[in-house]
C-alpha cells in the first residue's frame, strides 16, 4: 500500500491539498500549490541494519521581522515523526501501537502535552 498522489493536511488555516511533486528511492515529497507547506517521507536503512521511517511537515510564511518592524521576513518551521526500528523483531502492529501511544500522549486533553512541549516544559 502506498500514499496517494495527493494528501490533505490542516496546519491551522483549514485543509490544504498537498500534491506529490517528487518520488525517489524510498522517498517522496508533497507540496501545496503555493509551496508554503511541504511534506516528505523518507525510509533509510542504517549501517547497523535498523530502519528509520520518517514523515516531516514544513511550513513557510512571511511575517513582520522582529528586528526591523517595517520589513517582512520569511520564517520556516517543521515537525516530524521518526520510527527507528530493527530490521526484524517488531511487527507493523507493534510499530503502529508505539506511534499511536505517542500521538495520544501529545494530543490528549486538548493537546495539553503538545502545548507543554512547544513551551519547552520539562
Amino acid at each position: 500500500m502506498t500514499f496517494g498522489d495527493s494528501l490533505s493536511i490542516d496546519v491551522g488555516s483549514g485543509a490544504t491539498t498537498l500534491n506529490r511533486v517528487s518520488v525517489g528511492d524510498r522517498q517522496s515529497v508533497f507540496e501545496s500549490v503555493d509551496q508554503n507547506i511541504r511534506l516528505s517521507l523518507l525510509y533509510r536503512q542504517l549501517r547497523n541494519g535498523r530502519w528509520r521511517k520518517e514523515i516531516r511537515v514544513y511550513t513557510r510564511k512571511t511575517a513582520t521581522d522582529p528586528l526591523y518592524p517595517t520589513q517582512n521576513a520569511p520564517f520556516e518551521e517543521s515537525a516530524y515523526f521518526v520510527l527507528d526500528v530493527p530490521a526484524v523483531g517488531y511487527t507493523t502492529t507493534e510499530q503502529k501501537t508505539l506511534g499511536t501511544g505517542l500521538f495520544t500522549l501529545l494530543t490528549a486533553s486538548t493537546n495539553a502535552n503538545l502545548i507543554k512541549l512547544t513551551q519547552m516544559e520539562i
